[in-house]
């Protein structure tokens, strides 16, 4: 193993989504995690979020170990408490309560290893009249006021898949809040509870919409502002190859240069920050990018100060140069995957190993 968190120790209680995922990044980035899998399913291949499959492509599984345990066995109950005995944090992601029945709350397991960082994911949180209640993603993100700042004017909210609420809100500011008490158990010399709620961590992530509402500058109408294709210069286009491009000309000389390249002169477009021209502004400009293949728009306009990007698929975005260069996928089995990130100087984390079978490391993991 390599990278910045090589030497941690975690053990990660299996579950699906957000809390894989924040395991997966403490691994990418050298930590050595353990996954207690269901004993039930031990020798199983590992399939994406709660679903077995033919073939180790489990992305959100990466980089660890497994260890096939039932916590309903008073056995391996113990054996799990001896493993956290050692352990630097954990993760778990059950309801809340689960893990205080079975015998491995905080409270036991911080009196055993009062320098333990307990990382608590749920939807809900610990707390609160929903705590209780089923949920997935596009539940805690409308619930969070995310979703509905996503979509078009003239449909519903567009919920992304899984990745505003359960990535992003989720795994992700867990693993920001675990790697925090960490280096805060290194001065106190104590542990604590992380608890990571979708709901909270979607809700920061609305934070640039809460900044231009309280400057008055966001209307609640979906694509009527600046940042959600209600403005000309900051949307997609289709081309005439039926591919999509987009453009973010929001800076005076970025827009400036948007028209050069457009060869557009009609004077309306010398009103980019008035919302009343937009619409006419748009149709213009949809009709521009109809006019042409994607190609020719990628020719004309990409790598230019114009701010633009074509919009790919993910095996198109593996091929683009750019990310080619920089080694931002790679495939493992036959499965495309996104590299560990961000990058380092001196502490640089390998290519993640792949996932592995359920309890495959029943007998070297401790």
């Amino acid at each position: 193993m390599s990278g910045p968190l090589q030497g941690l120790k975690v053990i990660e209680f299996g579950g699906i989504g957000p809390g894989p995922f924040c395991a997966m990044m403490l691994s990418d980035m050298g930590a050595d995690v353990i996954r207690l899998d269901r004993k039930a399913d031990k020798g199983k291949d590992r399939g994406p979020g709660a679903f077995l499959a033919s073939g180790r492509r489990g992305v959100l599984h990466r980089g660890r170990r497994s260890i096939a345990v039932d916590l309903k066995s008073p056995e391996d109950v113990q054996r799990v408490l001896a493993m956290t005995d050692g352990a630097d944090a954990i993760i778990e992601g059950f309801r809340p309560g689960v893990m205080e029945r079975l015998g491995l709350g905080p409270d036991v397991l911080l009196a055993r290893n009062p320098k333990l960082v307990y990382g608590r994911m749920t939807g809900w949180g610990q707390n609160g009249p929903l705590a209780q209640a089923a949920g997935h993603d596009i539940n805690y993100i409308a619930l969070s006021g995310a979703l509905s700042v996503i979509g078009r004017a003239e449909g519903g909210p567009v919920a992304p898949p899984a990745m505003i609420g359960d990535l992003g809100g989720g795994g992700m500011m867990l693993a920001f809040g675990i790697v925090c008490a960490l280096l805060e158990a290194r001065t106190s010399g104590r542990g604590q509870v992380v608890d990571a709620a979708i709901t909270d961590g979607a809700a920061l992530l609305t934070a640039i919409v809460c900044d231009l509402k309280a400057l008055g500058l966001w209307k609640n109408e979906r694509q009527t502002n600046l940042l959600d294709g209600g403005s000309h210069f900051y949307d997609t286009y289709e081309c005439a190859d039926g591919k999509w491009i987009s453009i973010a000309s929001l800076e005076p000389q970025f827009y400036a240069l948007m028209l050069e390249k457009l060869g557009l002169t009609d004077p309306l477009f010398e009103r980019q920050r008035d919302p009343s021209a937009w619409p006419e502004l748009k149709r213009k400009v949809t009709d521009i990018f109809l006019s042409k293949p994607s190609a020719h728009w990628c020719a004309l306009l990409e790598g230019t100060d114009v701010c633009f990007a074509p919009v790919l698929t993910l095996e198109e975005a593996a091929r683009h140069p750019h990310n080619a260069a920089r080694g931002t996928f790679f495939e493992r089995d036959g499965a495309l995957q996104p590299s560990p990130a961000p990058r380092f100087s001196r502490t640089v984390p390998v290519q993640p190993g792949p996932a592995p079978y359920i309890g495959e490391h029943d007998d070297t993991a401790t």
